[in-house]
């Protein structure tokens, strides 16, 4: 046998143990036989060059690392399922179905479970993976191949090319396996990096690698829902069929799928699921019901953001309960003093939970909520947790009130209480917590984007006296940094690097990082765009700010403000002095995110974030916040006691969404 043919004998056993072992999860050999096959293989294409393709087992992991994901455009558009969260809404779904199609007229639904992941989308030519890409805007999304094909589960070649179309996508959900997520949290802990909060952050995270190798390194799997080809000898009548039909090419497919005669029976099923839900070993968060009817669903047809053919029942939050063991109070940036319940640990919807925000004196009162308390926990979007009630039918005698501080817990400053506002702040900004808080923020993803420094790498720096505001960051020295606790000469010298680079960001980056109340992205981006420099923002009066659209009164008052502080200005001008960039460089938009190009409108009052928090959040990942309802906005985002706002949305069609789903979106 020639190298070209041993190779090719190599290639197709390992191809078909790797599905064995990843997909059907039976491998018929051990780890040690395959070893020895993959590195036959090696030796083999090292001294063939010419033969390695790009199927080849051995490039899984291949190519250098990438400084910019670019963006490609998708086939078919990767709309967004709508949201169910109780039987009458699935029954209403039903009718909405049967009334599309003719009431007469028998209707199947396939029932599939909601993996909690990244939704991606596949592209194979002549049975080959060649492009693989991220959901983006439903339209265009990051192609992220390399990362992709470190994913053992997506096959670089498919199984069954004997009358396979020649061009066609698969659709999937990239998710991480929780014995892997909690790994990679374990290595995170030791080296003194940030934790994930959950399994999808953690795998949107991987994806978004610049270094494949270490995305390969992250375990992520990929289960595959839905096909696409317009090559009509292989197009099947029915969901069910071509789920059956990615299983005979090698991809894996979550083998919890039903087929319901009815809706009673999909409601059945949902049932079933939701008590079932904690013993898989990965997390969902509700299933997916799909018209079984191919030709049907083509009938149905899409709204401009979902298909009418499909939607999701979303589970319950899961529920846990636990005790309080203390209730200690956290300093912001801005000096809000915000209440946390420490708890006794438990596991809940995917991770241990420890600490849970309690908001603000005025909502511990109004849930009667005490030290020594047990509660009910939950996490708000599977992501934030809370403190749903305490349970007073366990409450102990020796249980009392919470009394709310007088004075500030880090630098002993005594506390106001702004009229209207039910938060309490420490006013000292030299405070030791805001300190910490606001270098955190200047570093975020979303601002100045310095890779390494987190929480624990800035509690450790302000209580060393390294640095004592943002522009000490950079008269940091290699040194100062390697001699901490858990660091390093490598780690002290990446951070280093990491601090350089931030230098070269964009003016609304530095404006944002600034951490000027009531400033997010947006707003930075405009004052960057219409001052062009942070000198020429500093000069400018109340009156001009107030009158550019975008920049409202609040926002001119709080520049001001801030640009009136000598503390403040010191500060601007040792960035200055460290070389930061003061200057708008171009009409670069910011770009990216998952809320990219969406516009928001706000109404009524959100159980975990205040409205300038959202605002924030919706902006750091590409959003517009606006403050009226139109038909150009996308989402409505409501919460207690909305106003007119949400009448307009109802009457204009805009697609209404709580704090949850907007979590759920990022």
């Amino acid at each position: 046998m020639n190298a070209a043919e041993n190779i090719k004998e190599l290639k197709s056993k390992i191809q078909q143990y790797d599905y064995e072992y990843y997909v059907l999860a039976q491998p018929s050999i051990s780890d040690y036989e395959y070893d020895q096959l993959m590195k036959q293989l090696e030796e083999l294409e090292k001294n063939n060059p010419i033969l390695i393709t790009s199927d080849s087992p051995t490039q899984r992991v291949s190519g250098q690392p990438v400084k910019v994901f670019e963006t490609v455009r998708h086939r078919y558009a990767m709309l967004s399922l709508a949201n169910t969260y109780n039987e009458t809404e699935l029954k209403e779904f039903d009718q909405r179905v049967r009334s599309g199609l003719g009431k007469d007229i028998p209707v199947e639904y396939v029932v599939e479970l909601k993996i909690d992941g990244v939704a991606i989308s596949l592209l194979y030519e002549n049975g080959l993976f060649v492009r693989g890409a991220t959901r983006g805007d439903a339209f265009q999304g990051d192609d992220i191949t390399t990362n992709l094909r470190t994913i053992r589960s997506i096959p670089l070649k498919i199984l069954k090319t004997d009358n396979s179309p020649a061009s066609f996508e698969v659709r999937g959900e990239v998710y991480l396996p929780e014995k892997s997520f909690n790994q990679i949290n374990k290595t995170r802990e030791e080296e003194g990096e940030n934790l994930f909060a959950n399994p999808r952050n953690a795998a949107a995270g991987s994806l978004k690698l610049q270094d494949p190798k270490i995305a390969a390194s992250r375990n992520l799997q990929m289960f595959s829902y839905y096909f696409y080809t317009e090559d009509e000898n292989l197009t099947r009548h029915f969901h069910i069929e071509n789920l059956k039909l990615l299983q005979s090419f090698g991809f894996s497919v979550n083998p919890h799928f039903q087929l319901c005669k009815n809706i009673d029976e999909v409601i059945d099923y949902v049932k079933e699921w939701e008590d079932k839900r904690s013993q898989l070993a990965y997390d969902i968060d509700g299933v997916v019901v799909k018209v079984n009817s191919i030709r049907q669903q083509e009938q149905l047809g899409a709204t401009a953001k979902s298909p009418r053919w499909a939607i999701s029942f979303k589970f319950k939050a899961q529920q846990v309960e636990t005790q309080i063991d203390a209730i200690t109070w956290q300093v912001g940036r801005t000096g809000i003093v915000t209440p946390v319940a420490e708890l006794k640990p438990v596991f809940l919807a995917g991770t241990t939970v420890s600490r849970a925000t309690l908001h603000n004196p005025d909502e511990i009162q109004r849930k009667d909520i005490r030290e020594g308390d047990f509660v009910l926990i939950e996490k708000g979007g599977d992501i934030i947790p809370k403190v749903i009630e305490a349970l007073k039918e366990k409450r102990q005698a020796y249980v009392k009130d919470l009394s709310i501080p007088a004075k500030c817990p880090v630098c002993d400053t005594p506390l106001v209480k702004i009229e209207g506002e039910v938060a309490i702040r420490c006013p000292n900004p030299q405070c030791p917590g805001q300190t910490a808080r606001r270098i955190e923020h200047f570093a975020s993803r979303g601002a100045m984007d310095i890779e390494g420094l987190g929480s624990a790498l800035v509690e450790l720096l302000v209580e060393n006296n390294l640095i004592n505001n943002i522009a000490d960051i950079y008269k940091l020295k290699k040194e100062d940094i390697a001699n901490l606790e858990r660091m390093g000469e490598k780690s002290a010298g990446n951070l280093i690097n990491a601090i350089n680079k931030s230098k070269e960001q964009s003016l609304y980056r530095l404006i944002f990082a600034l951490g000027i109340p009531y400033i997010g992205v947006n707003a930075a981006k405009i004052l960057s765009i219409r001052f062009k420099s942070l000198k020429a923002l500093q000069e400018i009066d109340r009156q001009v700010l107030e009158s550019i659209d975008g920049i409202g009164e609040k926002m001119a008052e709080s520049i001001v403000e801030f640009f009136n502080k000598a503390e403040n200005i010191e500060i601007i001008n040792n960035l200055e002095k460290a070389g930061l960039n003061f200057k708008e460089q171009g009409g670069d938009e910011i770009s990216g995110g998952q809320l990219a190009g969406k516009i928001f409108v706000l109404t009524g009052t959100l159980p975990n974030l205040s409205r300038t928090e959202a605002s924030e959040l919706i902006e750091i990942n590409g959003g517009k916040v606006t403050s009226s309802v139109s038909k150009n906005t996308d989402y409505v985002l409501t919460g207690d006691n909305p106003g007119s706002k949400l009448k307009k949305a109802r009457d204009l069609g805009v697609e209404i969404i709580d704090e949850e789903e907007l979590l759920n979106l990022l």
